[in-house]
């Protein structure tokens, strides 16, 4: 493993040896390296496909037709995920167009890629003829596990962190260092002062640990609680919106409207915990009031089909 960096904590004396590449090899006269932060996403995708075929039964979703939306679903997620970057960093991208497609180099965003996956996983429940809100509550669950796992790519990589602090868990690094020397000029245009050779807050740890929280919830939400279709679905948005409202205050690569100091992040998640949470409210109101006017419970639903099918 040659490419690695040395992480310190507050609170310990010892360095950690952190290596953000698995192995390198050659084929030929070509030299290939596989990155963990590559490993962790791939793993938290596998997982998340295995949790979302078990529980796709359950909700009566035709299994092939669930991987043709996830299938799609990856790549519209992928260049979701690379447009929402390039249109706040538009400037750069307008002076460097070769640049855009270089996604080797960085630059995807998680909310970008939430909308890409969601509208091309709906493009293929028309065409499949599947229910869309029974495959967004799956999406739903799987984004946490792939989310939850994902996020230690960053730590591999010395990314994707915040600003200074003092608990005993704030880390730092010589990539964490660099990154701060060479972006001080960016973050005082925003109101950041923080200081290079201290320790900053781990926020992949913060949403990875809620993010693994919240699939657990919400797996088993799905199994045992599921009353209605969109239930899962508008409570991840709740439930990460809120997380994300707060971690993305402390972080220092924030994505900013232009000529603001508004986090572009930030703002969306505020509207989406908001959202999700009122449109629940208001859709558990129904369900209680009549209970059939919104969908019956998905295992009524299984016991109806099992009572045609021996009859």
């Amino acid at each position: 493993m040659s490419d690695y960096t040395i992480v310190y904590f507050n609170a310990i004396k010892r360095g950690f040896s952190v290596p953000s590449t698995l192995v390198d090899f050659s084929i030929g006269n070509m030299d290939f390296s596989i990155k963990w932060y590559g490993v962790l996403i791939a793993t938290g995708y596998l997982l998340a496909l295995i949790f979302c075929t078990k529980l796709a039964k359950r909700a009566k979703i035709d299994v092939d037709a669930l991987y043709d939306a996830i299938i799609w679903g990856t790549v519209g997620g992928v260049l979701g995920a690379r447009a929402y970057y390039v249109l706040f960093n538009l400037d750069y991208y307008l002076t460097y167009p070769s640049h855009i497609l270089n996604i080797s180099e960085g630059g995807l965003a998680i909310y970008g890629g939430v909308i890409g996956a969601a509208l091309a996983a709906l493009i293929v429940c028309k065409v499949r003829k599947i229910r869309p809100l029974d495959v967004l509550d799956l999406a739903s669950v799987g984004f946490l596990m792939g989310q939850g796992l994902g996020r230690w790519g960053n730590f591999t990589n010395q990314e994707a962190f915040g600003i200074n602090t003092d608990l005993p868990w704030g880390m730092m690094s010589d990539k964490t260092t660099e990154y701060l020397i060479d972006h001080q000029d960016f973050m005082a245009e925003h109101g950041l002062l923080v200081e290079p050779y201290k320790g900053v807050h781990p926020t992949f740890l913060y949403e990875s640990l809620w993010c693994l929280i919240g699939f657990v919830i919400l797996y088993f939400m799905f199994k045992n609680h599921r009353k209605f279709r969109g239930q899962i679905c508008l409570s991840y948005g709740a439930w990460y919106g809120l997380e994300r409202s707060i971690v993305e205050g402390l972080r220092t690569d924030c994505l900013y409207i232009p000529n603001s100091n508004l986090r572009v992040s930030q703002l969306l998640s505020i509207a989406l915990c908001v959202v999700c949470l009122v449109l629940l409210i208001v859709k558990f109101v129904k369900y209680k009031k009549n209970p059939t006017e919104i969908v019956p419970d998905i295992e009524e639903e299984v016991l109806d089909e099992q009572e045609t099918e021996e009859a």
